[in-house]
């Protein structure tokens, strides 16, 4: 399982970086990632303030704007 953890950032990671392209893939590894922070916050309140990025907050932001566009 800390294999697929790491892919995730991997593909996250590359994506910002310019490694590797903006794809579905990126967006899917985007929602896991964000899906797993949700479940820390709810799992203990030492994560409530964990947050992503502003860089990730952006790349969040541009696959809303491609799917409302």
């Amino acid at each position: 399982m800390i294999e697929a953890n790491s892919n995730h950032y991997q593909v996250v990671a590359g994506s910002l970086t310019g490694k590797r392209e903006t794809d579905e893939q990126t967006f899917a590894s985007l929602a896991a990632l964000s899906e797993r922070l949700e479940r820390l916050k709810g799992i203990d309140d030492a994560f409530s303030g964990v947050a992503f990025s502003a860089a990730v907050e952006e790349l969040q932001t541009s696959k809303t704007a491609v799917t409302v566009g």
